[in-house]
């Protein structure tokens, strides 16, 4: 009797303290994510102390405004059958075949997702652009066109189909479709009734995170759609950085949020199906060396598309960047041009590693806290509704968040509008879903008994957590802090509203560049994109020598 009261006593401490490690991630979404969107969302539909909802009606009845909504839209649901076109048949081989550099060219893959959406549209400007590659060889440009926008998206999503979808197929036991072929189903019948409804819950959530994705899509559409095309993040930014029209900037973000709430339900609920559907095998053991012309065709397919796909805009990205001889476009970026900036471009370098470590910190402490009160499968509605709300930020317009700092944080106790903090706060919101998602599966994978058992005698939860937690996921929470160092890196949409001149970010300087005419301009632009992905790149490599199969894909 004592034993099980003993048991309980431990598990009600145990609940208890989730739930107080959750008032952190929950108090600092609350300041520095509702409380900034709520402020220019009310800024915009109220007057006079009245709502105008009215308004919605009228943004809506605005052709200009349908028509972003039906671009934004149709891109996202073009660039996201693209992406499961190409990307698929790379899930297979990353799966099931076994080949000399596979890890290597698993980092490959993977780069492109980790980079900042402003050096994916610098580098496919050096492309497809004016002077670009396909310019000087055969007179064709792609920029300000849709094509270079949905190459752009596939190019930046390809490795979240590869990842999702080939990490549940490497885990498939290949015996059940073997079965189905000795009982007389062909090849293709096979895959097709017994390991496609297998993957089926892993392809529709690696179509949503990348309609998701493509749906917000901010700095690739920016830089390469020019006047012509324009997504609601685009559109929102146009409206409150350049027309000052906050009203309807706030519609188009009640409209986004909407939407984007609408994907994250969907996301989830095909997670729990991913989750429960089957039992797994070791992947370990499921991949092997191609065998027949076909596996070998499929496998030369796959280094083909990664070539031009992946590593042909990044090479032409660092090829434009050693343009001027004696590296001159890198040498311009030591000096001052007072003009766009204040400081020589090259400051930006500096700004970003300090911005990133600080937004780190903050995300792996916010992001750790939530991951450990979220562990429990058992937890209550508020406890499952909140790890629903912490993938918003992804989603959610960044544009607004960073224009909401400036008008939300600028009165005491809260008046961090002209101190350094601001941009790692909002930095960090990107980076705390990386970390949960990242940690969550592995902190799940703990046994219970484990953490009961040193409950039982004696220890306390901090105990616990440090003695049989700790150990157990501290490559996880190294491999979480690398994401969202990555992610706060490449943060460009709410990092452009509050970036001060004297202290602007690397994405930031990039996009400054880019929109002054001058070949130095530009080339000073591909050498600051050039070292922002040799950082990134550098990240992805470490990431890739710490990852375990037990940990997240993202």
């Amino acid at each position: 009797m004592d034993l099980a009261r003993t048991q309980v006593s431990g598990r009600t401490r145990g609940a208890a303290a989730r739930l107080g490690l959750l008032a952190v991630p929950v108090a600092f979404f609350a300041v520095f994510f509702a409380y900034p969107v709520a402020a220019i969302v009310s800024r915009g539909l109220k007057a006079d102390g009245a709502w105008h909802l009215g308004r919605i009606g009228e943004v809506l009845a605005q052709s200009d405004v349908r028509h972003v909504l039906w671009f934004n839209t149709w891109q996202a649901l073009v660039s996201t059958a693209l992406t499961l076109l190409i990307a698929l048949p790379g899930a297979y081989v990353f799966a099931r075949l076994s080949f000399p550099g596979k890890q290597v060219l698993r980092a490959v893959v993977t780069v492109p997702f980790v980079l900042p959406t402003v050096v994916v549209g610098t580098a496919f400007l050096a492309l497809v652009g004016r002077g670009g590659l396909l310019d000087e060889l055969w007179g064709v440009r792609l920029d300000t066109t849709v094509w270079a926008i949905l190459l752009a998206h596939v190019f930046f999503n390809y490795a979240v189909v590869v990842r999702t979808v080939g990490g549940m197929w490497a885990q498939l036991d290949p015996r059940q479709e073997e079965a189905a072929r000795m009982l007389g189903a062909s090849r293709a019948q096979a895959w097709r009734q017994v390991t496609l409804p297998a993957l089926a819950p892993a392809v529709a959530a690696a179509a949503l995170m990348v309609f998701l994705f493509t749906f917000t899509s901010f700095g690739v559409v920016q830089i390469l759609g020019g006047p012509t095309f324009s997504t609601l993040e685009v559109e929102i930014y146009r409206q409150t950085s350049e027309i000052f029209d906050l009203s309807t900037a706030a519609v188009l973000t009640l409209i986004q949020f909407a939407a984007v709430g609408a994907i994250l339900a969907l996301h989830a609920w095909t997670v729990r199906r991913r989750e429960t559907a089957l039992r797994l095998v070791d992947p370990s053991v499921t991949a092997r060396r191609p065998r027949g012309a076909g596996q070998w065709a499929l496998l030369g397919g796959v280094l083909v598309t990664a070539a031009l796909l992946l590593l042909l805009p990044l090479t032409v990205l660092v090829q434009r960047s050693l343009d001027a001889p004696g590296l001159g476009y890198y040498r311009a970026l030591t000096r001052e041009d007072g003009g766009v900036f204040l400081v020589p471009p090259i400051e930006a370098i500096g700004n970003s590693l300090s911005y990133a470590v600080a937004a780190t910190l903050v995300a792996v402490v916010v992001g750790g806290l939530a991951a450990v009160a979220l562990t429990r499968r058992d937890a209550g509605r508020f406890v499952r509704g909140f790890d629903a709300l912490l993938m918003l930020p992804l989603g959610v317009s960044a544009v607004t968040v960073g224009f909401g700092f400036l008008i939300a944080l600028d009165e005491p106790p809260l008046d961090l509008r002209s101190t350094w903090i601001l941009v790692p706060l909002a930095q960090a919101l990107v980076g705390v879903p990386f970390v949960v998602r990242t940690m969550l599966p592995v902190l799940r994978a703990v046994d219970t008994r484990l953490r009961e058992a040193a409950a039982v005698l004696g220890a306390s939860p901090w105990r616990v957590w440090r003695e049989v937690d700790l150990p157990l996921v501290r490559r996880a929470l190294l491999i979480a802090a690398g994401f969202a160092f990555a992610v706060s890196l490449g943060e460009f949409g709410a990092t452009v509203f509050i970036a001060r001149p004297d202290n602007p970010t690397l994405p930031v300087a990039v996009a400054r560049l880019l929109g002054r005419p001058g070949e130095l301009n530009y080339g000073q632009a591909m050498a600051l994109s050039t070292i922002l992905m040799v950082v990134c790149a550098v990240a992805l490599l470490v990431l890739e020598r710490l990852r375990t199969d037990r940990t997240g894909e993202f």
